[in-house]
């Protein structure tokens, strides 16, 4: 390795000799004394030397153009001045690389850059204090819901990308040359979870891309999502509810004990909560009309309405319960007594949602009827529904959006920061 310690970790060795690896950040040449500030991923440390006090060759390395690659070996010494309290005195400086171009974005945030322009420097933009923190957090969430889900005894699985149809039956699909057939690219990873179910597996997760060929351009949707998707067998709604919520709160514990310099960074406070309250969707539209904002039963909720529930409740996280079958997605359990109501359920996070999941249904005889309500073709879903007909069990499932879960808890005002290489309607490179 050509470094012995990173930055963040060399701060707590003063008296020690260290050699790191970077980027220059920023010089400056105050004539007789120079400063340079060397980063890599884990912070900043301030490289000091005077005139006379090196050898010439070595001081005259002190002065290189912004985002040269550097290795610097010397020892750690504290300072009253320097951030941190220790900087580094060099003994040795090697250079591995010189910008040949002007760097197109200034990584000290003194001048800000537009969105567009970050992401199309995307490989450079990484370098930057804030993108550094944003993926470290999403980082940490991934590992989170691995972890959480692990210890709740789920199964690890992977389903393909490419499939022979669209997985939830919809349009809005890429459509790709697979050898001499066509094929598309999964909109969900729902047949699969549920196939593994069926075929015994109980209780599975993974994380995967999904693609939606939508033609939107907000500032919450992409359209490639990483999404982490549970699915649990021999249980109801409430059952997977209960998995969810732990399952969340496990990521926002994680990512608030481990990244609180990250969370600090982006001025993006973490506040946990104990549990997650349950609305039902008819409570909520009575909520809004009383508030005097009329909606009506049957209606979904858009945007504006989410903003004022948030505002309503007062409440961080809460999961919406018990939705109008009609506006769900054919596959949702209807409720036995009412068979208008479905057992789908949403958890919204900070006023966006941020996972939608429901009990499935698991007949075939009432899958076949829920489709042809909704004017479907059931010989068009015949593939899904022989999946229920060899014996399958009662069960569950839902699929929380990373990029958004990153998004709100890293308060950002655009999901595509929360995306290393963003695609959106317009957007195919970097």
């Amino acid at each position: 390795m050509l470094r012995t310690h990173y930055i963040s970790a060399a701060k707590s060795l003063a008296g020690q000799t260290v050699t790191l690896a970077g980027w220059v950040h920023e010089v400056r040449d105050l004539g007789k004394v120079r400063f340079l500030l060397l980063r890599d991923k884990t912070g900043i440390i301030q490289v000091f030397a005077k005139k006379g006090g090196v050898d010439d060759a070595l001081f005259e390395k002190m002065v290189h153009p912004r985002e040269t690659v550097l290795v610097v070996e010397g020892k750690v010494v504290a300072s009253k001045i320097a951030t941190g309290g220790v900087e580094l005195a060099p003994s040795r400086i090697d250079v591995l690389s010189t910008p040949s171009i002007k760097i197109p974005i200034d990584l000290t945030g003194q001048v800000p850059a537009e969105l567009d322009v970050r992401l199309d420097n995307r490989y450079v933009d990484l370098r930057s204090p804030n993108a550094s923190a944003i993926f470290s957090i999403k980082s940490q969430a991934a590992r989170a819901f691995r972890e959480s889900l692990l210890s709740q005894h789920f199964t690890e699985i992977h389903p393909p990308c490419l499939v022979a149809a669209a997985t939830e039956g919809g349009a809005d699909v890429f459509k790709v040359q697979y050898f001499e057939r066509e094929a598309t690219l999964a909109q969900s990873p729902q047949l699969y979870k549920q196939l593994a179910v069926v075929g015994g597996m109980d209780k599975v997760f993974m994380t995967t891309p999904v693609f939606r060929a939508e033609k939107h351009n907000t500032l919450s949707h992409l359209n490639e999502v990483l999404q982490m998707d549970a699915e649990m067998g021999f249980c109801d709604d409430n059952d997977a509810m209960d998995a969810l919520e732990k399952t969340f709160l496990d990521i926002l514990h994680s990512v608030s004990e481990h990244c609180k310099d990250e969370l600090a960074l982006l001025k993006a406070p973490l506040v946990v909560p104990k549990k997650i309250p349950r609305h039902t969707y008819t409570e909520l539209v009575e909520k809004l009309n009383a508030a005097g904002v009329p909606m009506e039963w049957g209606d979904d909720f858009d945007r504006e309405k989410e903003a004022k529930l948030y505002s309503l409740l007062g409440e961080e996280a809460y999961f919406i319960t018990k939705w109008p079958t009609a506006i769900r997605a054919f596959y949702s359990m209807p409720d036995e007594k009412d068979p208008k109501i479905c057992k789908a359920y949403d958890l919204m996070y900070r006023g966006l949602e941020l996972s939608s999941g429901a009990q499935r249904i698991h007949i075939p005889e009432l899958l076949i009827k829920q489709l042809q309500s909704r004017g479907l073709d059931p010989a068009a879903f015949e593939f899904y529904i022989n999946a229920f007909r060899v014996g399958a069990p009662p069960h569950a499932g839902w699929s929380i959006g990373i990029e958004r879960l990153v998004m709100k808890i890293c308060n950002l005002h655009n999901i595509r920061e929360a995306a290393m290489f963003p695609r959106d309607r317009t957007r195919l490179t970097p």
